[in-house]
């Protein structure tokens, strides 16, 4: 400032007033010349001072100087915080000194200039200045960078997104203790963020969830200040059309801390203008996570965290609440309808929802009055069709509900139903309380043929002393009666959705004589526009008419209907009125997004749902007015061939079935009949244990008979007999007759386990001509039930040998004992001759278990060798792949060798004749190639003669 008041003071006292271009020159030749610190200081804090005044003249030529203050000059935090004050007041459009009529030139100024700080390319020094903490110059560059980003956003988000690092300082403004600073990066994050799902994913990752709930929560949630409403717009950013943003907030649990949020507590009086801004926030922040335009699978997971964490819990309390504001109470509907739509859990909760009045009514029922009321707010009525309508999406169970409520039998006079509420404003004199309950009875029916057939059931009783009218009727009744358009409409749709794939709602319609006559007329007559709706409406009602119509009336038949439409319309006129409907604006309006979202009441002509069954039904039924009669009788043919041969196939899906079963209950068989196979083999081989211990038993006693033969005399033999004790005789004749009761209960089970394999080789035979494709896995079964009768008549057979022989044996020893007599010496030889038998048949029954150990062990050697070869050979075959494939790249590239070297020699050829042509002397191939021989002789003797030294 010493430096512009000597300037300006120095011009005063010659008499010349200075002009703020040139006072700024010699500033901005001072900030570029001066070599004090302190004079460039007081240059930029003056060009600070004039930037707002003279911005034009500042920013053409102080910006490369200002510039290049912020590279030079960063070890002074004083002057780099008074280059970006004056950048900021260049590039920003919200200058104090701008008049109105002035506000369009400061707006081009401040892109032009912007554009020029671009040009710079100096975002990624402006990030790197934000690393300083200093309050005066992180506070101006948060600004500065700001301000870029509203002027250049997708440009900036550009540099920033390619800069390393570049996300992740920014985020850091975020836990700046400094509150300006922080709330200043939320709006810098704000800017960043739109529109670019890159920057939104990062700044998500880099945990921006977690830190804006804490501040959410450290503000006071919705009785917070503008702080929330910056979070908040900042988390719809991260949030909205971003699935990847979606499925992380969801997976990450902060969808539980919501529900504080909406905890405002039973005093809902004196709400701030603030707190309504947040809840409106909190409450579509809510609907970004759920709303249907999201991938289905996205929304219903998130829909589920909801109900389990008590979300939709709390939303139902302020749907119910007392003094909740009238744009807080719609929003609050819109939520909960997008909170329930599609999911059972969720419908089913909202159902069971009771408003706090005596005595206790539904919440459906409550908001079903207030969307027939016309007295409520057309907005407010227009969230609780879209309630009712979420409510009944895919939603069966409900449909049912509602449409039992007008059925004679379940009528209760004494409580007010949703269907009487439903009926009444389907007959009020108000034409959006009737378009409004049309659309909502018709979202009852779709796609439900049960419940179209039941509300053929419903009765009104229009006046005392007359008979009993169908809604149907009634219906037509009142399009007859010529009321207004919107009225029309809404019925027609109704009428529409009821007939489309409900052959029987077609017949009773068809039934009174005066409904075809009414819709030909209107069809036929020329109207003005607004008219041409519900001609093309009437028109789409009789195609219905035609194309879901079963002949069951002789007067109305396809055909007849069709040759009235040729006499008295004409097929192209048709078509015609047919097309109206998808060419009015409302039409392309409401087929954008399930919500009706109007502007005017009188523009509610269309539902989204209706949208869908008009693309649906468009096509087919001028189709079915084109079609002959001839046609059509095939077509009957063909529906008919159809259903029979889709009745064969599901005949034949049953016997599969059956097959199905009766083959796993085969292989359960063969399962258990494989578990008793094995418990006989351990039986069997039990057996064997106690016949060997036998054996050693008898060998045993043998042993201790040649001795007592040594030792003890002839009056001892009394107690003794040829060596066996008697109690020892009497005890192997017990166990002989255990073992031939053993052996009778096997053979009896071996019986019964043959029989029941007859039988199940006979079921499989049976089951082989009827199971197309499952002989193979018969066959099998066959082949396992043969190896397991195989098996067990080769261990039956080993244990009948081995038994017969164990009663020889014992026979003879038997027989022995009996010889003797008391006092009777046996003579030794018969000792011997009995022992030695005994000996050689023990060496018999060894030699065989040898051999048969010998035989299983040569087996598994030669399967180990047969394995060994299989594996020698894959090895081998693998081995000769890979060297087929080498030899074959091998030759490919010696190919293109050849083939370059081909194309060389005919290059160095073209280069040889013309130089011959030129006049220079060329050597031809022969003299260079015995030039090359002469060259490698050489120095084959030079190396020659290395070597001799």
């Amino acid at each position: 400032m010493n430096f512009l008041r000597g300037v300006m003071g120095g011009q005063q006292s010659s008499g010349v007033q200075p002009s703020g271009a040139e006072t700024i020159q010699k500033l901005c030749d001072r900030v570029a010349s001066s070599t004090l610190l302190e004079d460039r200081r007081d240059a930029v804090r003056a060009l600070k001072s004039l930037s707002k005044k003279y911005r034009l003249e500042v920013g053409t030529q102080a910006m490369d100087h200002l510039l290049n203050v912020l590279q030079t000059d960063r070890s002074d935090s004083e002057i780099i915080g008074y280059a970006l004050d004056t950048l900021y007041n260049i590039v920003s459009n919200d200058t104090e000194e701008a008049e109105e009529n002035q506000q369009v030139q400061t707006d081009d100024l401040g892109v032009q200039f912007t554009e020029m700080f671009m040009k710079q390319e100096t975002i990624t020094l402006l990030l790197s200045v934000l690393e300083e903490f200093d309050f005066h110059v992180r506070w101006p560059g948060v600004k500065l960078l700001t301000t870029l980003l509203k002027q250049q956003g997708p440009q900036v988000q550009q540099i920033v997104l390619v800069c390393p690092m570049g996300v992740s300082r920014l985020m850091d403004l975020l836990d700046d203790s400094r509150e300006v600073i922080r709330n200043d990066g939320l709006l810098l994050l704000q800017q960043l963020t739109k529109g670019n799902a890159a920057i939104q994913k990062i700044v998500a990752f880099e945990n921006a969830f977690e830190r804006l709930l804490d501040i959410i929560t450290e503000e006071g949630n919705s009785d917070g200040g503008i702080v929330v409403e910056d979070c908040l717009i900042l988390l719809q950013n991260l949030l909205k059309y971003n699935n990847s943003n979606q499925n992380f907030f969801k997976e990450g649990s902060y969808i539980q801390r919501m529900k504080p949020w909406f905890e405002v507590g039973d005093d809902n009086s004196g709400w701030s203008a603030q707190k309504v801004t947040n809840l409106h926030l909190m409450l579509q922040l809510v609907r970004v996570l759920v709303s249907p335009m999201n991938p289905p699978g996205a929304t219903s997971s998130c829909q589920k965290v909801m109900y389990q964490c008590g979300l939709l819990q709390q939303l139902c309390i302020i749907l119910m609440a007392t003094g909740v504001p009238a744009d807080i109470l719609t929003e609050t509907i819109n939520t909960v309808s997008e909170v329930i739509r599609g999911s059972q859990i969720n419908q089913d909760y909202f159902a069971s929802v009771n408003a706090p009045s005596n005595p206790p009514r539904p919440a459906i029922v409550v908001l079903l009055m207030s969307m027939v009321n016309e007295r409520q707010p057309f907005v407010l009525r227009c969230a609780v069709l879209y309630c009712f309508q979420c409510f009944l999406y895919k939603n069966q169970k409900g449909q049912a509900e509602i449409v039992a409520t007008l059925l004679p039998s379940t009528i209760d006079a004494t409580s007010l139903s949703a269907g009487q509420l439903l009926c009444g404003g389907l007959f009020s004199t108000d034409s959006l309380s009737n378009w409004c309950a049309a659309v909502a009875l018709a979202h009852a029916l779709l796609e439900n043929s049960t419940q179209k057939e039941q509300l053929l059931r419903v009765q009104l009783a229009t006046s005392i002393g007359n008979p009993p009218v169908s809604l149907l009727q009634q219906c037509t009744n009142i399009l007859s009666q010529g009321s207004k358009v919107q009225t029309r409409v809404g019925l027609l749709m109704l009428l529409c959705t009821w007939l489309s794939s409900c052959p029987i709602a077609v017949t009773h319609f068809l039934h009174n004589a005066a409904n075809v006559p009414f819709l030909t007329a209107q069809i036929s007559e020329n109207l003005g526009e607004e008219e041409q709706l519900v001609q093309g409406l009437c028109a789409l009602l009789l195609g219905i008419c035609i194309y879901y119509n079963d002949n069951s009336l002789e007067n109305n038949t396809k055909e007849k209907l069709k040759q009235l439409i040729e006499k008295r319309l004409g097929k192209e006129i048709f078509i015609e009125k047919l097309s109206f409907i998808n060419k009015h604006e409302c039409y392309s309006k409401a087929a954008q997004k399930p919500q009706p979202t109007f502007s005017n009441p009188d523009h509610m002509m269309f539902d989204h749902e209706f949208t869908k069954l008009v693309k649906e039904l468009e096509a087919v039924i001028i189709k079915a007015v084109y079609k002959s009669s001839e046609e059509d009788k095939k077509e009957e043919e063909v529906k008919k061939s159809l259903e029979q041969h889709d009745n064969i196939i599901s005949h034949y899906k049953n016997v599969i079935r059956e097959q199905d079963t009766q083959l796993e209950e085969l292989k359960q068989t063969v399962s258990s009949l494989q578990a008793k196979n094995e418990q006989f083999q351990t039986t069997v081989s039990q057996q064997l244990a106690q016949i060997q211990q036998h054996k050693d038993q008898y060998n045993v006693l043998k042993i201790q008979l040649g001795k007592d033969n040594q030792h003890h005399n002839a009056h001892n033999s009394s107690a003794q007999v040829n060596g066996f004790q008697p109690e020892e005789v009497s005890r192997l004749k017990e166990e002989i007759e255990e073992l031939k009761k053993q052996q009778d209960l096997l053979k009896g089970e071996l019986s019964e386990k043959n029989t029941l394999i007859q039988n199940l080789s006979s079921q499989a035979g049976s089951q082989t001509e009827q199971v197309i494709g499952g002989s193979e896995q018969v066959s099998e079964l066959q082949k396992d039930i043969e190896t397991l009768r195989s098996q067990l008549y080769v261990q039956s057979s080993e244990i009948n040998r081995l038994q017969t022989e164990r009663m020889e044996l014992l026979q003879k020893i038997e027989a022995n004992a009996t010889a003797a007599t008391p006092g009777d010496y046996a003579p030794p030889a018969k000792n011997i001759e009995l022992e030695e038998k005994v000996a050689s048949l023990l060496k018999e029954l060894n030699s065989t278990k040898e051999e048969l150990k010998a035989v299983s062990e040569e087996r598994a050697s030669l399967k180990q060798e047969l394995d060994s070869v299989h594996s020698t050979a894959a090895i081998l075959q693998d081995e000769k792949l890979k060297l087929t494939l080498e030899v074959s790249e091998s030759k490919k590239e010696q190919d293109d060798l050849l083939i370059l070297l081909a194309d060389q020699d005919q290059k160095i050829l073209s280069l040889r004749n013309k130089l011959k042509e030129l006049g220079e002397q060329v050597e031809d191939e022969d003299d260079l190639e015995s030039g090359d021989a002469a060259d490698e002789d050489d120095l084959d003797d030079d190396d020659g003669r290395e070597d001799d030294m």
